[in-house]
């Protein structure tokens, strides 16, 4: 609070630092996918991923030199496709989901891409709210898509002006 006006301060945002995901970062990636996933992506999914997939961008999102958080994409001609988001538990609620997304999206806006898409639990409102942020809009369904309680995906998709994304 501003003593002198009474209205809150603005927050200041974490200083945060990404790279590209590197294979000795699985461990703790996969420790994240199991905080925040149903059905958490396995260690050899991850390493496929990195060595074996050329559409494959993977990030990784650091504070103090700790990972807490990744995104990853696939960047195809002029369209990615959003395959993985996530923060640890600990570290929700504090925006840093935005600062992910910023980066993935200006990271796809780097490999070409022109726009985006990703598919999202029907019942994850917060990651919907999240997505709409940044220009998602719903364009249809996956029914069933989910194999740990065959819950439909919502499909977003969303348009990436050259140069917005790197702002």
């Amino acid at each position: 609070m501003d003593q002198a006006s009474g209205a809150a301060l603005p927050r200041p945002e974490p200083e945060v630092s990404f790279r590209r995901m590197e294979l000795d970062d699985i461990p703790a990636i996969t420790g994240i996918e199991r905080e925040s996933f149903t059905a958490p992506w396995s260690p050899e999914a991850f390493l496929n991923e990195l060595k074996h997939n050329h559409f494959a961008r993977y990030i990784v999102m650091e504070l103090d030199g700790r990972i807490i958080g990744y995104g990853g994409m696939w960047t195809i001609i002029d369209e990615a496709h959003i395959t993985n988001i996530a923060i640890r538990e600990a570290y929700r609620g504090r925006g840093l989901g935005n600062l992910l997304m910023k980066e993935l999206l200006r990271t796809a806006v780097q490999y070409g891409s022109r726009a985006i898409t990703l598919e999202v639990r029907v019942s994850n409102e917060p990651a919907q709210n999240l997505y709409r942020k940044f220009g998602f809009k719903p364009s249809g369904l996956r029914p069933r898509y989910y194999t740990d309680n065959q819950e439909d995906a919502l499909i977003m998709w969303a348009d990436l002006a050259q140069g917005e994304a790197e702002s």
